[in-house]
């Protein structure tokens, strides 16, 4: 999986905060969306949004049904009002507002053994029910493997230790993340 260049992060950041902006204050869709580029990639995504360092919203895709650029707009706004876990964000959080990308590799098989913390993000999956965990949830919570594994599970609405079970499948997945934090902190 390639990694953007700085001004593509640059530039994606700044496009999902069009898109947050433009849906809080005016309630309506961004009209520009870019499609040359990067923008033109079929990548998972999720963006994660946080207000005063603590989690707000995290939406995203695992298989990208549209160009980056949409599903960037896309994700950005459903972080913002659709995520079952937190009323939608209100206009005036909107000056507090962080905002992180989480580029997916595609998923893979893994093995317990081969789960790496802080690299590997992690897919639970099971007939109908998945759960998916992005790799910083594992540093941020100081998750071993095992914990990790059972957290996953849990998303998935299955029972802690169903990762060990045949029927279960596990996938793992790594990330380039960034964020509007690291690059305020870079100035």
């Amino acid at each position: 999986m390639p990694f953007l260049s700085e001004n593509d992060r640059l530039t994606l950041l700044r496009l999902a905060r069009q898109a947050v902006v433009e849906t809080v204050s005016r309630d309506r869709l961004l009209e520009q969306i870019p499609t040359e580029g990067v923008f033109a990639e079929r990548r998972g995504i999720f963006v994660t949004l946080h207000v005063r360092h603590r989690l707000r919203g995290c939406i995203g895709v695992i298989e990208a049904e549209y160009p980056l650029g949409e599903s960037t707009v896309r994700c950005a706004v459903s972080a913002a009002l659709q995520d079952p876990r937190f009323p939608p964000l209100r206009p005036e959080e909107l000056s507090e507002l962080r905002i992180e990308i989480s580029l997916l590799s595609p998923p893979a098989p893994i093995r317990p053994e081969e789960i790496v913390i802080g690299r590997h993000g992690l897919l639970v999956s099971r007939g109908k029910r998945r759960g998916l965990l992005l790799p910083q949830v594992a540093t941020d919570h100081h998750l071993a493997v095992e914990e990790f594994l059972e957290e996953t599970c849990r998303k998935a609405q299955l029972d802690r230790n169903a990762w060990q079970e045949a029927q279960t499948k596990v996938f793992g997945f790594t990330c380039e993340v960034f964020s509007e934090e690291e690059n305020l902190a870079e100035r």
